[in-house]
């Protein structure tokens, strides 16, 4: 099977997505600075979102190019990825229209933890098929981010009941500890 349409099919759902989560901000409609004011936390969100979809976006697309091969199953935990990634837009209009509150914010959490896991799930697939010495193997084999990243997910989970906000924190330092690009996959392929 030929990788590039997973590869051309996933960056369109994902540019969906982006697309879905900026239309649900609506514009004031009054012409002032003071009716920006209940934008704050809708904007955050998205700014969060965003940049969450833009993480996985970029390792997706790291990790599909160490892929040599695919097969059916590939296709369906890619699958998968998606439709967690689908809800982020969900969670985001909620989490912004509902200020941050407690199951909104577990609900986010959620969503992230379901994608990750589907990613991790995707990864394992790949690298079963393609064995232990396959480049994403070698790149990712402890991949000490990815187990951090869950932690911090199913912590944050049960944590938006004490504080909200203790959740929000956690997400946002998974999404730091992302941002910076990971070049395990890159290093690796380099070495080819």
């Amino acid at each position: 099977m030929n990788k590039n349409r997973i590869e051309a099919f996933s960056d369109g759902v994902l540019a969906i997505i982006i697309t879905i989560m900026i239309l649900e901000i609506k514009a004031p409609e009054r012409a002032t600075l003071a009716s920006l004011l209940p934008l704050i936390p809708v904007f955050l969100s998205y700014v969060l979102s965003f940049i969450y979809v833009g993480i996985y976006w970029n390792n997706h697309h790291h990790m599909f190019q160490a892929v040599k091969k695919i097969d059916g199953s590939v296709l369906w935990y890619n699958i998968l990825l998606l439709f967690w990634l689908s809800l982020i837009p969900f969670a985001t209009s909620w989490i912004g229209n509902q200020n941050f509150d407690t199951i909104p914010m577990a609900c986010y959490g959620f969503i992230l933890l379901m994608c990750a896991i589907s990613y991790t799930l995707l990864q394992n697939k790949i690298i079963k098929l393609e064995g232990k010495e396959s480049v994403l193997y070698q790149a990712i084999n402890k991949d000490k981010k990815g187990k951090i990243s869950l932690a911090c997910y199913i912590s944050a989970i049960p944590l938006a009941f004490i504080s909200p906000i203790i959740s929000g924190i956690l997400y946002v330092l998974v999404a730091l500890m992302w941002i910076v690009p990971d070049k395990r996959i890159e290093n690796q392929i380099n070495k080819i």
